[in-house]
């Protein structure tokens, strides 16, 4: 599922200086919340090697954090930057639905 924010739209990734700010929500180290990370991690490697910054909150951990962002299922992937921000739920194991929801053309 995601959700894109009624702002601008974002520019091709592939472009100097486009840099990703995604930020993964989980719960500590559940079946889901591990594929996940492995997942994004993988995408973001072949796709954004070295044009991304990955943060890995633990809702458990972090719990004011996961509050402020009104969090409704998890794993929720938040694409910060480029905008416009968007959000993907789920263990992000179907890559095509991931790229898209980032903006990346591949």
């Amino acid at each position: 599922m995601i959700n894109q924010s009624p702002t601008q739209e974002s520019t091709d990734p592939y472009s100097e200086g486009q840099h990703y700010v995604l930020q993964l929500f989980v719960t500590g180290i559940s079946l889901n919340s591990v594929r996940a990370i492995a997942n994004i991690k993988q995408i973001c490697e072949q796709y954004l090697p070295g044009k991304y910054s990955l943060e890995i909150i633990d809702v458990h951990q972090q719990k004011m954090l996961a509050e402020r962002e009104q969090l409704i299922a998890l794993p929720l992937l938040i694409k910060r930057l480029p905008l416009p921000e968007r959000r993907l739920i789920g263990d992000l194991s179907d890559t095509k639905k991931v790229l898209s929801g980032l903006g990346i053309t591949n």
